[in-house]
């Protein structure tokens, strides 16, 4: 009987969870996290509860348990180098080692990593650890600007000029604000066009590709409001997406491989597990935003669910690093996933409320998040709270189970019915024709 340790318990996870159970090869999975996510604990032989900061804890429980392989989910602990801690041990892992999951964890880094690989998908920046000589480069970039937070911040460190900052003085507060919590910060220009996701399985040498994916990170419907870890997501059945062309799916792949190269060549550390690169199509080709050291939330709600090949397998070669050896695909569907999220959310969630919605809360399209099981009763944390992923051959097909799945919850929720429509992406569309005119 196989073994695995999974690390995490938000939707990922479980989508995760679910594909590692449908293997043909006998699995026995364990859980490992901070909150019991009920979708899942019906899937584990054994749920354990523990902060994901106390790597020692990880790798004793994985030792007595004589884990073959973990899957590690979310980001922070491959920060902490749980990694390292697991490998040390001889548990090997599908994740990156914490020197080359600075892909993610360091925008400099990242930057830097592209500068020796593909340089022209990087946009102007400057790295900064003072205020001082922020506002010259703020002018020389025309008022167009877009300030990161060198780390970690669940994907709300980003802010951008008319959109949340909207003067100079708005804009040096921020980066006071970040000198503040003894941090550094990366100015950049800001890309115009329109972003799409792009993850690769990788074994240090070789990646394969998965279909491309376009998030939504704004709260409300019409894309305004703050930021968010991301309400929704869709895919097409061609596994690309309207507005992109094949040049710029192909460079894409092609910085991904470059930079899973790049990686090994600067530091002597193969990435072994999930590359996700972050673009923007813009009028100028493909520029990269960001890098991601793991599967994405909600994105791999998406592409997991598109999967033919066993999951297992995939992650068996991602180890042993024989990628090139095994044949992956996907179903050729076209998929929409919309999350359910607390009143007041992201700034002043509401938490501690039930989720309910009968029988439907055991569907295999609905993805548990921040959730905790209290008992018979499904609390929510305070955080995205449920996801609901539509498969179909047609868009529109897949927007309409999404949505009808999503509005059986219940609970101080709401979600954008707007993701996977076809007024937005033809939004979409039209915009990318403007800029390439």
């Amino acid at each position: 009987m196989n073994r695995v340790l999974l690390v995490g318990s938000g939707a990922r996870e479980v989508a995760i969870a679910r594909k590692i159970k449908q293997s043909n090869s006998p699995v026995s999975l364990f859980c490992l996290s901070s909150l019991i996510n009920p979708h899942i604990s019906i899937l584990c032989e054994k749920y354990f509860e523990a902060p994901l900061s106390e790597n020692q804890t990880i790798v004793t429980t994985a030792k007595e348990l004589n884990i073959d392989f973990a899957i590690i989910g979310p980001e922070n602990p491959l920060e902490n180098g749980l990694v390292d801690e697991l490998e040390k041990e001889g548990i090997p892992c599908v994740a990156p080692k914490k020197n080359v999951a600075r892909i993610e964890t360091s925008k400099s880094f990242a930057r830097n990593i592209l500068d020796g690989c593909s340089p022209e998908k990087n946009p102007k920046r400057k790295e900064f650890s003072s205020v001082e000589k922020v506002e010259d480069f703020l002018q020389e970039l025309g008022g167009s600007y877009v300030i990161k937070y060198d780390g970690l911040m669940g994907g709300k460190g980003v802010k951008v000029s008319g959109e949340h900052l909207f003067s100079f003085v708005e804009a040096l507060e921020y980066c006071k604000n970040i000198i503040d919590m003894g941090g550094t910060f990366l100015v950049e220009e800001k890309l115009v066009g329109e972003e799409f996701s792009l993850m690769s399985f990788c074994d240090g040498e070789h990646c394969v590709h998965m279909p491309v994916v376009q998030d939504h990170k704004r709260a409300f419907e019409g894309d305004v409001g703050p930021n968010t870890g991301g309400m929704g997501t869709y895919s097409f059945a061609n596994h690309s997406l309207p507005f992109l062309s094949d040049k710029d799916l192909s460079d894409a792949q092609k910085t991904n491989e470059k930079v899973a190269k790049e990686l090994y060549s600067v530091t002597g550390t193969k990435f072994k597990g999930f590359l996700y690169g972050g673009f923007m199509a813009t009028k100028s080709g493909i520029k990269v935003i960001e890098y991601n050291a793991r599967l994405g939330d909600p994105e791999a709600l998406n592409v997991l669910s598109l999967l033919k090949t066993d999951f297992f397998d995939i992650c068996n070669h991602i180890v042993e690093g024989s990628l090139k050896n095994i044949n992956i695909e996907f179903e050729l569907c076209a998929t929409v996933c919309k999350y359910a999220v607390p009143n007041g959310y992201p700034d002043n969630p509401e938490k501690g409320f039930v989720v309910s919605g009968g029988d439907n809360m055991e569907a295999n399209n609905l993805f548990f998040a921040a959730v905790q099981k209290d008992g018979n009763r499904i609390v929510a944390t305070g955080s995205r709270t449920v996801a609901c992923v539509g498969v179909d051959k047609e868009i529109s097909e897949a927007e309409q189970k999404a949505e009808a799945g999503i509005s059986q919850v219940v609970g101080n929720l709401f979600h954008r019915k707007d993701i996977g429509t076809t007024a937005l992406i033809q939004k979409r569309i039209e915009n990318m024709k403007r800029l390439r005119q």
